[in-house]
């Protein structure tokens, strides 16, 4: 409701000034009622069911009547909008299509916007007891050493589990070495990737299947180690990355400078390891 609400104000706002560049009467709408009503709910603790479907609908017919005004008087101040412009109007028109069919034909809308300031963003559902759903960039990282790549980020949500073979071969393409030990989470112990390994003679700290064997006892111990150095290396790096790389809230405006913020993030914490390991060596040295 927000969502649409903020569509509704941002395009009856460019419909008036449009209309005054024309000197011509702004349509009539009713949005000082809606408005009225928006208030109203957005005061109120618990609003039902039956109002929020109100209140849904009638933002919904509101906002394709201004953007259909809108639309006629675009094409006679085509040359005088800017990019910015045109990707926000393209931004309102996307949530009123998503929101139309999720409302009246009852589907649920892929790529759905969840902000107009930046519609790239989608909701990732994490499973996490404080919070479910997070909203940002998903990256997908990988550590040699202690040092960090990114091997994939995206804005909507993928399955890691199915790109350990990618990071194997990232790695042995950046490093010109073959692969021989690997510490990874549980999500990524599937068949797939367990055969993989398995034929590549990787090790790993995949959980073994089936029955104990007479080596059960090396293989957990192996495995014991591998785990305790991810968890120490790896996953330390990302509260690490958060808290002292500015990349907890990241205050980017745009996709781009998003991106670019996170390689800063990650690349600036490889930069001070591999300086603080140059100073040790030196001063061993010395």
């Amino acid at each position: 409701i927000k969502l649409l609400w903020e569509s509704v104000e941002w395009n009856h706002k460019m419909l008036v000034l449009c209309s005054q560049k024309l000197g011509i009467r702004t349509l009539r709408t009713k949005k000082i009622k809606w408005t009225k009503r928006y208030v109203n709910y957005s005061k109120s603790k618990r609003p039902s069911r039956k109002e929020k479907r109100a209140l849904r609908r009638g933002l919904l017919k509101l906002l394709a009547k201004i953007n259909e005004a809108l639309i006629e008087l675009e094409k006679r101040l085509c040359k005088t909008f800017t990019d910015s412009y045109w990707q926000r109007r393209q931004a309102t028109k996307t949530v009123l299509k998503q929101q139309w069919a999720y409302f009246f034909n009852n589907s649920s809308p892929k790529h759905r916007i969840v902000s107009l300031d930046k519609p790239y963003i989608r909701p990732i559902v994490r499973g996490k007891e404080v919070k479910k759903v997070e909203f940002g960039a998903k990256v997908h990282k990988i550590q040699i050493d202690g040092i960090s790549f990114i091997e994939h980020l995206s804005f909507d949500a993928f399955n890691e589990g199915i790109r350990l073979k990618k990071s194997i071969w990232a790695v042995q393409k950046l490093f010109k070495k073959k692969i021989k030990i690997v510490g990874a989470d549980k999500i990524y112990a599937n068949n797939k990737n367990r055969k993989y390994v398995t034929k590549n003679g990787i090790k790993t700290d995949f959980k073994r299947k089936g029955k104990p064997s007479k080596h059960r006892a090396h293989f957990d111990q192996l495995s014991l180690m591998i785990t305790k150095e991810r968890a120490t290396r790896l996953e330390g790096s990302f509260g690490t990355d958060k808290e002292y790389f500015l990349l907890k809230r990241i205050k980017a405006r745009t996709k781009e400078t998003e991106i670019l913020w996170l390689f800063f993030g990650i690349h600036t914490s490889n930069a001070i390891q591999i300086g603080q390991r140059m100073s040790k060596t030196i001063a061993q040295a010395a």
